[in-house]
């Protein structure tokens, strides 16, 4: 259940990227894991795929970010890992159907646009990221339905990015989230068991990609759903 605030200007994003994972499952933070399949990639490494949740190019400019969504996928087929999506996404191959994976949103972000990619289990579809603040997170951009979109879209989009300080601000918003319970649906901070999943937020990234650069930074919690 991770969370994207997203902030999509005319060359280029900025953006704010939260990971909900199992706090079991082994991972490395930022740092180029990939050098001979992907030379220069900088991402957050899931050890046990091999794959990464973000991933940042700052050769070719270009950003991915995995968010997992609910699918139709038959349980009896053996699925392949979505953890390739992300870094195949900023080698400039962006996935095509069919897909033998389980549900999932690919925000792709490059200084001439951003797009997330949905699938389900049995369609792929296409959403343009317009100008503008949005949030996506296991439904569609900005939906609704996610109580945490609902409550704090407004929020981000108020605190839109206009300088060099946007970082601060947008993590001073996620901190004031995060006096939630991190049980509550509305919680961008999150403990996902209440609501049967066995995940915790566990960082957050701050990015940008504009015409000439792509960067990003992260912070790892000390605790598993818990803000510092």
């Amino acid at each position: 259940m991770c969370t994207v605030v997203i902030d999509v200007a005319d060359a280029g994003a900025r953006l704010l990227a939260v990971r909900d994972e199992d706090p079991q499952r082994a991972w490395d933070d930022l740092g180029e894991w990939w050098p001979e399949e992907y030379p220069g990639v900088i991402g957050i490494h899931d050890r046990r795929a091999g794959g990464a949740w973000l991933a940042v190019s700052p050769r070719e400019r270009r950003l991915a970010v995995l968010l997992n969504r609910a699918d139709t996928l038959d349980p009896s087929l053996e699925a392949l890992s979505r953890g390739s999506l992300a870094l195949e996404s900023v080698a400039g191959r962006s996935p095509e159907a069919p897909l033998r994976m389980h549900g999932f949103n690919l925000l792709e972000v490059t200084p001439s646009g951003s797009r997330v990619l949905h699938w389900d289990g049995a369609e792929l579809r296409e959403t343009p990221v317009p100008h503008g603040v949005h949030m996506i997170a296991h439904d569609d951009l900005d939906d609704p339905r996610t109580a945490r979109i609902e409550a704090w879209l407004p929020e981000f989009a108020a605190a839109r990015p206009e300088d060099d300080g946007w970082a601060d601000r947008w993590v001073a918003l996620l901190a004031r989230s995060a006096q939630l319970s991190p049980d509550d649906d509305r919680a961008i901070i999150r403990d996902n068991n209440a609501h049967g999943y066995p995940t915790e937020s566990l960082l957050y990234c701050t990015a940008e990609v504009q015409a000439d650069a792509a960067s990003v930074r992260s912070h790892v919690l000390a605790e598993p759903g818990r803000w510092d």
